[in-house]
């Protein structure tokens, strides 16, 4: 009988740095995973972890290749802030960002990507006016840029993509009990926990679950997090 260990699954992780990727960086450690933790700049205080290996990279100039090799499969928390001047002109970290990965698997001949994109690709009709109204006028463009990298994801016939498609994301402990469903989320759901969506990442990287798909994960919150109110709020920084 041979001696030598297996490999752990190895996921290449871009956008670590933020919310939804600490938390897929969590999930997969917990599943026993090891991570290739990509961001554009180091973390300050970086996991004593050896099956955690933090890379700084930036997607929109970088050839990201040399970077995927021993890759299993690969997950893109990348995503944009939300100050008002970056809202009106985002970074092409969606479709730029995506097309630069996407690039890098097919030279190692990965084939599994999950990245996010949102419900409100798909359906922008939630809320009274006075929510929709500024909140949908504010991410506009955004939303923008995600459809089109959605468009270009289905144009890649060599890559198990799967585009998530999460409610307003929220702060929050990971629950388990969110609901997932085919391109948007239940009209009773608005909000989706950053955890639980890293988690579901994580899941969905390891399996064929939702390839070249569109799944819409959400899950009730309580009024005070959920209402149009609280989501307006939320994001205007009041």
């Amino acid at each position: 009988m041979s001696d030598v260990k297996a490999s752990p699954f190895t996921i290449g992780l871009f956008g670590a740095g933020g919310a939804t990727g600490r938390a897929a960086l969590r999930a997969a450690r917990e599943k026993g995973y090891r991570v290739i933790a990509f961001d554009h700049s180091a973390p300050d205080n970086p996991e004593q972890d050896p099956l955690i290996t933090h890379v700084t990279v930036d997607v929109l100039n970088d050839d990201l290749a040399p970077h995927l090799s021993g890759v299993d499969a690969v997950i893109s928390c990348l995503g944009v802030g939300n100050d008002p001047q970056t809202l009106l002109d985002p970074p092409p970290l969606y479709t730029k960002g995506t097309s630069a990965i996407c690039d890098g698997m097919q030279t190692h001949g990965l084939k599994r990507l999950v990245v996010i994109s949102a419900s409100f690709v798909e359906e922008k009709n939630r809320g009274p006016i006075w929510f929709k109204l500024p909140a949908m006028v504010a991410l506009n463009n955004v939303f923008a840029q995600m459809a089109k990298m959605e468009k270009q994801l289905a144009e890649r016939r060599s890559i198990d993509w799967t585009a998530v498609r999460p409610g307003w994301l929220m702060d929050g402990d990971a629950t388990e009990d969110y609901t997932v469903q085919a391109d948007v989320i239940p009209e009773n759901m608005i909000r989706t926990r950053h955890a639980d969506l890293g988690a579901f990442m994580v899941t969905l990287a390891a399996s064929d679950d939702w390839v070249r798909g569109t799944p819409a994960i959400a899950r009730h919150e309580d009024e005070k997090e959920s209402s149009p109110a609280a989501v307006l709020t939320e994001m205007v920084g009041n």
